[in-house]
């Protein structure tokens, strides 16, 4: 996520659901922004002192049973927003973020482009 210019090759959609975020002993709880397949866009907490260059854990709740959890990193901070990459993700939260991106894509040719670029990074 380098700037407005960047080659965008997963398509973001707004998405209104809260995500706790932790990084070592720290948790904020914000509400995201947008997600994509690979990674999510969150307000920036007012309490914020997570640091760049270490890994985060988030949780993503879409309801009282079902996650969506990821390790990321922080590739973007900006005075209200953080952008975080996902590097690693279980198949259980894949699956829910797939069926998101589905419903919010509404066309399967779409999801599998999304797909496949998955293993091009």
């Amino acid at each position: 996520m380098t700037d407005s210019t960047e080659r965008r090759r997963f398509k973001r959609f707004a998405f209104d659901a809260s995500a706790r975020i932790q990084q070592g002993d720290q948790s904020w709880t914000e509400q995201v922004n947008d997600i994509s397949l690979k990674g999510l866009l969150t307000k920036k907490p007012a309490e914020w002192t997570g640091q760049q260059d270490g890994p985060f854990h988030i949780v993503i709740s879409l309801d009282a049973e079902t996650k969506v959890e990821m390790d990321a990193d922080l590739v973007r901070v900006e005075a209200d927003q953080l952008g975080f990459a996902c590097h690693k993700i279980d198949l259980d939260s894949i699956s829910h973020l797939r069926r998101l991106i589905e419903l919010n894509l509404g066309d399967q040719s779409l999801l599998e482009r999304e797909l496949s670029a998955l293993g091009k990074d």
